[in-house]
């Protein structure tokens, strides 16, 4: 009673997934740095994980991997999982999974994305999940798999309703000391959660994010936050200085910017004197 798409683009691979179910972000996704990732719903079966996983790794191709684990599996019928491998994607729903549900898969050893649901409003939720990844060439993974699931959202989702969603993305060098974590985030219980794990991304693109659109600490703008930091209780002679420390109090070192401001930290400081 789900909907996920399972996503390699280059060397980032992820997961995002909604459900009216508890924690679906706890069962669903799996993702292996350099090897693949898996999605398993309807009836999941969790043990899906490591099997196909194990065996991209020793390098069988995504969709004999995925048969695979399928096949050995007594309780396929109720079943829906979806993987990508260095070698593209594929998908498998089960023929007692519950309508509307079904599966989309493509791409190539480049590019390559898995999208599934059951219980879903109708076709049209896959439709416009495809839809939404293929119209965001060249933004990060994590911002195409939540585009992907917000518009599967909009177009109906779970028939049943929201509870909970999940996105999951790795690349290399990406996130907080560089440890490769572009997105690891959770809504376990939520009446709207895909944007409530919208909500979540944008907070957490602000603090683990490096310096972007950097702005000269010019004499018009310089004013202006000597002036906010003031409001703030961070006033003082040395404005960068002051800059940093309400940085600081604020989780938003990642971003400092020497000499500059990075436009979210301005927009950040405008709304905080805003109140």
């Amino acid at each position: 009673m789900t909907f996920s798409i399972v996503a390699r683009d280059g060397d980032a691979w992820g997961v995002a997934v909604a459900s009216r179910f508890l924690a679906v972000g706890a069962i669903v996704p799996a993702v292996r740095p350099g090897v693949g990732a898996v999605a398993t719903q309807s009836l999941a079966r969790l043990a899906y994980r490591d099997e196909v996983l194990d065996a991209l790794g020793v390098g069988t191709d995504v969709t004999t991997a995925l048969e695979a684990a399928v096949a050995a599996d007594d309780g396929r019928a109720l079943r829906q999982v979806g993987a990508v491998g260095v070698t593209g994607a594929a998908t498998y729903t089960g023929v007692q999974c519950l309508p509307h549900a079904g599966g989309i898969a493509a791409g190539d050893d480049r590019c390559a994305y898995a999208i599934q649901g059951n219980v879903l409003g109708g076709p049209e939720v896959l439709e416009a999940m495809e839809a939404a990844w293929l119209g965001s060439p060249g933004e990060p993974l994590d911002a195409r798999l939540l585009a992907a699931l917000l518009a599967g959202d909009a177009a109906g989702g779970d028939s049943r309703g929201r509870q909970s969603a999940a996105l999951v993305a790795h690349a290399p060098g990406a996130g907080y000391d560089g440890c490769g974590v572009l997105a690891d985030l959770r809504v376990d219980d939520h009446p709207d959660a895909p944007r409530e794990l919208a909500r979540l991304h944008e907070l957490a693109t602000l603090v683990f994010g490096t310096p972007q659109d950097v702005l000269p600490l010019d004499d018009g703008l310089r004013e202006e936050v000597a002036a906010a930091l003031t409001v703030l209780g961070h006033g003082g002679p040395d404005v960068e200085a002051a800059l940093d420390a309400w940085m600081s109090v604020a989780n938003l070192e990642n971003r400092r910017s020497p000499g500059g401001i990075d436009s979210r930290v301005l927009d950040e400081l405008r709304r905080a004197v805003e109140g």
